[in-house]
């Protein structure tokens, strides 16, 4: 399964970093799959492990295709429980990162394809950007295309870009980037360094205690069952004491955490450094810049760090 990252273990809260987005977004692909609905996480997530064993590695490349599903009407209800969960509460609009939510499991469909050159088990997620354009509301019939691409070198691995686009009849609401890394992996080149996400240097000003069912509840609105996130025994054969919260959940905390500080449209990058385990406790920073972290009690250490940026 795809794993939050655990690169920051040498991190001070000033040094994650993310790759800039490719130009031009969404790139064009020689095949295009049209499916009816969003498919199952938990049927991507049982075929990924069935294909996993024999993928052809990072020097075959990575697909030219692009999966889109062309009118997806978004649950209100299910909506209203995400909001619950990641703090959102009430509100006219969707969060960005619901919209990425509606995007992730074509990501799992594209990494559980038999051709994609990597499992799904040991992909690590290190990195998200995503714009929202315009407000969009519950009501909104959405089209939804993912793409790979930006296949390239990393000090620990070879990483890899899930681009994803969402439209509202013709019109763009939604781009995002999200980064994964394929531990281990080699492919020719040397790495291109990216550039550094700064953490604020600001006190905590929140405290947020998560509790161990934290992951279950996450994976009910969002769909994603990964093991790793639902209890201690499901997340031990992956290699995790305990259960880790999804970075996802992370980073929706985080931007509701920034109340009416949050623009109505935005672009917001951040990078996943550490897993937080659960049950657990963390603090949450933010500053005039809208400079954000999520860190350990004494701030020593980030779990995830960010910035939101206005758009015009």
């Amino acid at each position: 399964m795809a794993r939050q990252s655990r690169l920051g273990r040498r991190h001070r809260p000033g040094g994650p970093r993310l790759r800039p987005e490719p130009r031009g977004g969404l790139m064009a692909a020689d095949e295009l799959k049209r499916l009816h609905e969003l498919p199952s996480l938990g049927g991507l997530f049982v075929k990924a492990l069935a294909t996993g064993f024999n993928r052809p590695g990072p020097d075959a490349g990575l697909p030219s295709r692009s999966v889109v599903v062309e009118s997806l009407a978004q649950d209100p209800a299910r909506l209203v429980a995400y909001n619950h969960v990641t703090g959102f509460g009430l509100r006219d609009h969707v969060p960005a990162t619901w919209l990425h939510v509606q995007t992730f499991p074509l990501h799992a469909w594209l990494m559980a394809q038999a051709d994609f050159p990597f499992p799904l088990a040991g992909t690590v997620h290190v990195s998200n950007e995503m714009t929202l354009h315009r407000p969009v509301t519950v009501a909104d019939k959405l089209w939804v295309r993912v793409t790979c691409n930006n296949l390239a070198p990393h000090k620990r691995g070879v990483s890899f870009d899930l681009v994803g686009e969402i439209r509202v009849g013709s019109e763009i609401v939604w781009t995002g980037t999200s980064t994964y890394l394929a531990l281990g992996r080699k492919l020719p080149g040397t790495p291109v360094p990216a550039p550094r996400l700064e953490a604020p240097d600001v006190a905590a000003s929140q405290l947020w205690r998560l509790p161990a069912d934290l992951g279950r509840q996450y994976a009910q609105v969002s769909g994603d069952t990964n093991p790793i996130h639902l209890s201690r025994l499901t997340a031990m054969p992956f290699g995790f004491k305990r259960a880790i919260i999804h970075g996802m959940w992370t980073h929706a905390k985080a931007l509701s955490s920034l109340g009416p500080r949050l623009p109505g449209t935005h672009t917001v990058r951040v990078a996943f450094t550490k897993p937080i385990s659960l049950p657990g406790r963390v603090r949450f920073a933010a500053d005039d810049e809208l400079k954000f972290a999520v860190v350990n009690s004494d701030q020593s250490k980030a779990y995830l760090v960010g910035q939101v940026l206005p758009t015009q």
